[in-house]
């Protein structure tokens, strides 16, 4: 990874992946929660940069999209007729090199925990399978930040309480449903939890109860990423 401002010299070669599969030039990943400010942890090149801050700083682009829709965002000709929705960012990026932007938004469940943002110097689309492997991408991705930032910012008050908080009775039944709902193992069904406590700025307990009131349902994929994504 080139040494990009804002992004952490010792992170995790999150895009290498990206650019080994997929018939792109740059990739950015940008992290948000409602518990944490965004952030920019990885990217490519200064370019991939530069978009994920032009589109944070205007706050308009395909990536907001994504986040909106929580769906993929697949703009062929980035450098052509400007997009009704993002008319600044069309105008700040014209004349760069990225032809074309892909946008994967990183959600879990109700959790909405940032976005993977492809470019491509040539003008085009993305296949199928390229698209399926971007969601698949997405997906690890996703679990790993997901384990990263839960080991550092607990939705707790106190991170000492947590060991305790966690051998508490309601919080094992809620993990029980939400593997029951997902097909994951327990540790993971533990990770949806407290996933949904990060972005909704819960305590673990909270959406334990939510889980146990049926008030919330957990049913997202283990593996692999988010499902249900339409192939454009």
């Amino acid at each position: 990874m080139d040494d990009v401002p804002g992004v952490a010299a010792d992170e995790e070669d999150l895009c290498g992946p990206y650019l080994e599969k997929l018939p792109v030039t740059g990739a950015a990943v940008s992290l948000f929660g409602g518990a944490t400010a965004e952030t920019l942890v990885s990217a490519s090149d200064a370019l991939a940069a530069r978009l994920d801050e032009l589109q944070f700083s205007l706050g308009e682009g395909p990536r907001w999209r994504a986040v909106r829709t929580r769906l993929p965002v697949l703009v062929p000709d980035a450098q052509g007729v400007a997009h009704p929705d993002w008319p600044m960012f069309h105008k700040a990026m014209a004349g760069t090199d990225a032809a074309a932007l892909f946008v994967f938004p990183l959600t879990l469940g109700a959790a909405d925990l940032g976005v993977v943002e492809l470019y491509h110097s040539l003008p085009g689309t993305l296949s199928r399978s390229h698209q399926a492997t971007a969601a698949m991408l997405a997906g690890q991705t996703m679990w790993y930040l997901l384990r990263k930032i839960l080991t550092i910012s607990s939705p707790d008050t106190d991170p000492a309480l947590e060991p305790a908080l966690m051998s508490r009775r309601e919080i094992h039944q809620a993990t029980g449903m939400v593997l029951a709902q997902s097909g994951a193992t327990a540790a993971d069904s533990l990770l949806l939890l407290r996933a949904h406590a990060f972005a909704h700025e819960l305590t673990l307990r909270e959406t334990a109860d939510a889980v146990l009131e049926g008030r919330l349902s957990l049913k997202a994929a283990h593996n692999g990423g988010p499902l249900g994504w339409p192939l454009q």
